[in-house]
Order: structure tokens, then sequence, then C-alpha cells
């Protein structure tokens, strides 16, 4: 079984690598993307078909809960 954990920082908090990402498109004059926030992705390939074993990853090891968030995709 393998997942996908995406990790963003809290829409409440500052990302200065995105503002600064959404400087450089806005002067190569790309004037229809309004936002960009950067993030982080964690391929994991497991051997049983355990859930629990990627929630448990994602919230104590691959986020800090206080700035951050994140979404698991699943394969099938």
């Amino acid at each position: 079984m393998k997942a996908t954990v995406i990790v963003t920082l809290k829409p409440t908090v500052l990302d200065p690598q995105g503002m600064t990402i959404q400087r450089s498109v806005e002067s190569m004059g790309l004037a229809d993307v309004t936002d960009i926030r950067k993030g982080k992705y964690f391929d994991i390939t497991l051997k049983s078909g355990n859930r629990e074993t990627v929630e448990k990853l994602a919230k104590d090891v691959l986020t800090n809960p206080v700035i951050e968030q994140y979404r698991i995709v699943w394969e099938q």
C-alpha cells in the first residue's frame, strides 16, 4: 500500500518562501497567479495496509502541528 502525505503551512502562518516565489512569478508577467504557498510531500510505502501507521507518522514526525497541517492521499 502506498500513501502520499502532503504538508503545508496553516493558512494563518506567513509563508516567506511562497511570497518570494509569488514576486518572481509577477515579475515574469504572469499576473493570473494570485497566491503561492510552499509545501512538501512524502511518498510512503507500507508492507501492510495499516493506515494508522501513516496517520501517526504524519502527525508525530512529519509535521509541526503548531504551524503545519497535513492531508494523506491513498493509492490503491
